[in-house]
């Protein structure tokens, strides 16, 4: 199938699991920390050569999870693997009871049978392990590894960013015996700061997870929302600004994911830093898709 250079606000194919996805966000921050670094003391994340700002995949990741909780809530096939408060081990351990295969206090000798059916399992219930993947060999029920289609990388700003320290105090003591009035903290934040990401989507993986053209649009929903529903005081407004989905008319792929990402610039266009979205342009060339890839903008 050779599909036409378009752009399209309206067709499903970023939606279709049998082909390949590689697709481009942008987030920004303003007065906030989009991701503290514990080894700096919850600093923002940055690159000490260029400045730029840093979000990990994984913050990413946490923030989709969440937010598919939400919005598949007792929705079967939408339960979450990585989940705050929940051991690992005891997630296999639904596997195995749903399964009736019978709890063992010590590590069992290796089954390919039996962890071939927990590992169907887990892919099976939990969004995040068919979508992202998931090594699941703790423990003494095992259930695996799963390989996931949807690989994130970390997001970079496009600029450098200043993080800065802000201190501010409280009234209020936190024991009886405290004799100060006062309290003194600090919170960390960048004045502003616009980030990009990249993510792929693998076809082949899909398949062998069981993903879905429900899923991709439960994933593409939870990108969109991830931000509104992880709202605190720490991270000030975050936001998505843009994400652009570049769907290939196969499962392997029409052209190289580094030269569909090179058709997006963004250029900041005051002279000095930037504080808002708007001082940025970005343009895409859609001139320049190849034959075979369609673009997708989901937002923006």
């Amino acid at each position: 199938m050779n599909l036409t250079k378009e752009t399209t606000m309206t067709d499903a194919t970023h939606l279709d699991p049998t082909r390949k996805h590689d697709f481009v966000f942008l987030f920004d921050v303003a007065d906030g920390n989009p991701n503290g670094d514990p080894d700096a003391g919850g600093m923002p994340r940055t690159d000490p050569e260029t400045m730029q700002g840093l979000v990990t995949d994984v913050a990413i990741k946490r923030k989709i999870r969440n937010m598919v909780a939400l919005l598949g809530e007792g929705k079967p096939g939408y339960d979450i693997y990585v989940e705050a408060g929940v051991s690992l081990n005891s997630q296999h351990e639904r596997a195995y009871q749903a399964l009736g295969i019978p709890k063992t206090k010590e590590k069992a000798k290796k089954d390919t049978a039996v962890e071939s059916q927990a590992r169907d399992w887990m892919c099976k219930t939990f969004f995040d392990v068919r979508t992202f993947g998931a090594v699941m060999t703790t423990g003494t029920q095992h259930a695996g590894r799963v390989q996931g289609p949807v690989q994130l990388t970390f997001s970079r700003s496009i600029d450098p960013v200043v993080p800065q320290e802000h201190g501010i105090t409280r009234v209020t003591r936190t024991k009886e015996e405290d004799t100060k009035e006062t309290e003194m903290g600090g919170k960390h934040a960048v004045p502003y700061g616009l980030y990009r990401g990249f993510g792929h989507f693998s076809a082949p993986l899909a398949a062998k997870t069981g993903v879905t053209t429900d899923d991709l649009a439960m994933f593409w929903r939870a990108m969109q929302l991830m931000f509104e529903h992880d709202r605190a005081s720490t991270r000030g407004e975050m936001a998505l600004r843009r994400l652009y989905v570049f769907t290939h008319s196969d499962a392997f792929g029409a052209a190289p994911s580094h030269t569909l990402f090179d058709l997006i610039t963004v250029t900041r266009q005051v002279d000095g830093p930037a504080r808002s979205f708007q001082d940025y342009t970005i343009k895409i060339d859609e001139d320049g898709l190849p034959d075979g890839v369609t673009l997708t903008k989901v937002v923006g």
